[in-house]
């Protein structure tokens, strides 16, 4: 118990640990993987009753990080990543001291 709270007189407090959310049923329409150095990024284009969206997942050793982008948001998404890559490639990595 947190030092400011005290006992109910009413019974137990619920947990108010966040619960599960609900799964939404989704549909895997395009998947696609790469293997670069010791990662492996799975791109799954997908579908749900709120709409389509690709989930970036980075395996690295066993550990999974994922980000969702919303469809909505892909064009945009690949503009900036256009230029980046385009930066990258006009501006070669500096050696290290």
């Amino acid at each position: 118990m947190i030092s400011n709270e005290r006992p109910s007189p009413y019974g137990q407090r619920p947990d108010p640990s966040p619960s599960p959310k609900s799964a939404v049923p989704e549909e895997s329409i395009k998947t696609d993987k790469i293997q670069i150095e010791r990662k492996t990024f799975v791109f799954t284009l997908k579908e749900n009753p709120r709409g389509r969206f690709l989930r970036i997942t980075e395996d690295v050793n066993g550990r999974r990080d994922a980000i969702i982008v919303p469809a909505t948001g892909l064009g945009e998404f690949r503009r900036i990543l256009d230029e980046i890559i385009r930066f990258s490639e006009e501006n070669p990595p500096t050696a290290a001291a």
